[in-house]
């Protein structure tokens, strides 16, 4: 059986907590390569299937002294029996972001700690003795914050008749801090996501999935560039590479807690760089010179990306006066960041801004103009450029865009905000079937309960399959050459040629004027 990748391009903070209404009095018990577990056995709205969950089971030693800032290790094996009913701690982030992503998802969450201890994974079966397909999960959140335990697996096994995987990653400073020198490379957080990874591969026939048919689903993550200077200097480090490293070393996890929350709260997220090592080239260069698996490939996005999660809400200074509309001043203002990380020179700046706002004065008609100019730039045409990429390596790509606003946050979003950035992912995790005190969706109406059935059958036979239709759903066809999309609403329909237009201004239009600019620089500079 072939390896199926599937890639949702789409961050999200919160989804569901582990099930625990419901919960079974016999516990569920593994054998891995590292040792014994005892879980728990969970039981799921409207099916029969139970699921056994095995919570905050370690896949490296904790990344801590000497291993912070360095690439993770292979945990030592236990001669006990581990209890793995219980949430691992989340990796170093700041909670009250947490908290107030909790509110505008209208979620409840048990009261999680964070820990530089923090390198643990979740598995979610029906079947210990099965050999099913395996569905890992690596969340988003713009690599600041998230964590597994906010992500409940079991509904979406026990429909899907899968093992669910989610994983943890150093986040923030801890995960992301690099000199840019062989001392520190960085990505330390994308090396826990492959050692995560080589874990599954190991150990996952212990719980009934086949380690030859892993899915992997996860969320991106943008970036700014944060300069180890900048980090070394708020830490009172020095800036030379090998004693910035061991200074840095040598703080309490309170103080690094506290440096990093201060980057995280000035630049909302610290990336993933180029390293020469993991990380050869810029993204973008290696999608174009296909130099990636050509493997089936799910991606999507959402018709509000940039509706009130991202900006609106209050982790956004001032963000909500944006209820009163905005001006071209605010708007100029706001564009500014994503003009500066992509080099963008005054021209092309105005072009953009002249192509979105047109001609109109009227503040509510800006507001909507800026946040689809927004979501074009940082999540519609990445992904679609992305299909793209993909489809051109001869793999089968199938593209989505989401439309439905849950009613669950008819309270905690303005009325003029759509489906917003990671509204589907209740919706993909079947969360109005858990039994939990940690649940979003609990309003679902039986619309959206059958609506979270289908999206659950695409996204599991994907998994199963590398192609997300089947019987009693709506025919989802491959992105080709007409760039077909399926709509995912309460009724699900085809379409085409999603944001054509804008598409074309994106990728034709304006790296002609790039070109014709660079080149009128150049020949000036001689």
């Amino acid at each position: 059986m072939k390896c199926w990748l599937f890639g949702i391009v789409i961050e999200s903070l919160l989804v569901a907590g582990i099930t625990t209404e419901g919960e079974r009095q016999d516990r569920p018990e593994v054998i891995t390569k590292y040792g014994h577990l005892k879980g728990r056995l969970a039981s799921v709205e409207g099916t029969d299937q139970l699921v056994k969950g095995f919570l905050g089971i370690p896949f490296a030693k904790p990344p801590t002294g000497p291993l912070r800032f360095s690439p993770p290790q292979p945990v030592e094996p236990w001669s006990h029996v581990r209890d793995s009913a219980s949430y691992p701690p989340l990796c170093l982030q700041d909670l009250e972001w947490v908290d107030v992503s909790k509110k505008i998802m209208n979620a409840t969450i048990p009261n999680l700690t964070v820990s530089e201890d923090c390198l643990y994974l979740n598995v979610f079966t029906p079947d210990t003795k099965a050999k099913l397909p395996v569905m890992v999960w690596i969340h988003g959140g713009s690599l600041v914050i998230g964590g597994a335990s906010f992500y409940d697996g079991s509904a979406l096994s026990a429909y899907g008749n899968v093992v669910v995987v989610v994983i943890q990653y150093r986040l923030g400073i801890p995960g992301f801090f690099s000199t840019g020198s062989q001392e520190a490379r960085g990505n330390w957080g994308l090396l826990d996501q492959v050692a995560a990874l080589q874990w599954v591969q190991e150990n996952i026939e212990s719980f009934g999935g086949d380690p030859n048919c892993v899915t992997i689903f996860g969320e991106s993550a943008g970036g700014f560039s944060v300069g180890a200077q900048k980090v070394a200097s708020a830490a009172g480090c020095e800036t030379s590479s090998p004693a910035m490293l061991l200074c840095l070393r040598n703080k309490t996890e309170g103080e690094l807690r506290s440096l990093n929350s201060k980057f995280v709260l000035e630049f909302h997220i610290i990336p993933a760089v180029i390293d020469g090592k993991f990380i050869l080239k810029a993204p973008e260069e290696l999608l174009a010179a296909k130099e990636l698996n050509p493997v089936p490939y799910l991606i999507g996005v959402n018709n509000n990306e940039y509706g009130w999660l991202v900006y609106g809400s209050p982790m956004i200074e001032n963000a909500p006066d944006i209820l009163e509309g905005m001006d071209r001043e605010r708007i100029a203002a706001a564009f500014q960041p994503v003009a500066s990380v992509q080099n963008y020179p005054p021209e092309i700046i105005q072009m953009i801004l002249d192509k979105y706002l047109e001609a109109t004065e009227d503040r509510i008609e800006l507001r909507s103009r800026f946040q689809k100019m927004m979501e074009d730039a940082i999540f519609v045409i990445p992904s679609l450029q992305t299909a793209r990429y993909h489809r051109r390596s001869g793999a089968p790509v199938y593209f989505y865009e989401f439309q439905h606003r849950p009613t669950a946050f008819k309270d905690t979003k303005p009325d003029f905000v759509k489906a917003d950035h990671a509204d589907e992912l209740g919706f993909v995790f079947g969360g109005p079937f858990l039994r939990s005190d940690s649940v979003i969706l609990s309003e679902a109406t039986e619309n959206e309960k059958q609506f979270s059935r289908t999206i659950m059958k695409y996204w599991s036979n994907f998994a199963r399959n590398g192609n997300p239709n089947g019987q009693g759903l709506v025919e989802w066809p491959s992105y080709g050459p007409n760039e077909e999309y399926l709509e995912l609403n309460l009724e699900q329909r085809k379409s085409e040629k999603l944001r054509n237009s804008y598409v074309d201004f994106w990728l034709k239009t304006l790296p002609e004027k790039m070109k014709i600019i660079e080149g009128q620089k150049s020949h000036l500079e001689l």
